[in-house]
């Protein structure tokens, strides 16, 4: 029963991560004369929290599946981006500095948007496993 359930989860998974991962973060630019470089690190910001999408099981009480962002698994400085992103507003200091801040874009509810796609199709499997195993009981 965990393993069909997890089946059942394992399509989201993959949509959130591959839609984190293809997901536009946008700002309005330098404006003329402005410094610019490379990022100070060299971590991959939607990797991270592809990376970091887990799927937890339960068969007791009410069964179902939870997708969910393991923030032990994200670096101090990026838990809550997963929130922050899915809010579509991502305002951080510039390269570090306090005293400047730059605000960037992404598309808003992309967690919201891609589970909404799914939840049907799960809550059925799971009603289906859970009815397939009462008739085994019986």
């Amino acid at each position: 029963m965990q393993r069909r359930i997890r089946r059942a989860a394992e399509p989201l998974r993959d949509d959130l991560q591959d839609t984190i991962r293809g997901l536009s973060i946008r700002s309005a630019g330098r404006g003329s004369g402005k410094r610019g470089g490379m990022s100070p690190t060299t971590r991959p910001l939607r990797a991270t929290i592809a990376g970091a999408i887990r799927i937890s099981v339960r068969t007791a009480g009410t069964p179902g599946a939870r997708v969910w962002v393991d923030k032990g698994l994200l670096p101090p400085d990026l838990k809550r981006m997963p929130q922050v992103i899915n809010e579509g507003r991502i305002r951080h200091p510039v390269f570090g500095n306090r005293r400047r801040w730059a605000t960037q874009t992404a598309t808003p509810l992309w967690w919201d948007k891609t589970v909404a796609r799914h939840k049907s199709r799960m809550e059925s499997e799971v009603a289906r496993v859970v009815d397939d195993v009462r008739r085994r009981l019986e």
